[in-house]
């Protein structure tokens, strides 16, 4: 089974979403934008075990952006501890 890639699954999910709520919906854009920034901040915080200074270097942003995004999307940072 092929498997598609990124912007094709985003592509024909919103596609699907405006043929059916088009008349409701309004700031889609904004709305996009932030869900996508918070599902990368969360699943990078979980690959890097919560490590904000890895997690920043692997998204390309300052810790202390970083910071502030956690703090503005209210993410819960999840540290495994050592056994």
């Amino acid at each position: 089974m092929k498997h598609k890639n990124l912007p094709n699954i985003l592509k024909d999910y919103l596609s699907e979403f405006l043929e059916d709520n088009h008349e409701h919906v309004s700031d889609l854009h904004r709305i996009c934008v932030s869900e996508i920034e918070r599902l990368l901040i969360e699943a990078t915080m979980q690959n890097t075990d919560g490590n904000q200074v890895q997690a920043a270097k692997i998204l390309g942003l300052n810790r202390n952006t970083l910071r502030r995004k956690i703090i503005e999307y209210n993410i819960k940072i999840k540290v495994s501890k050592a056994s």
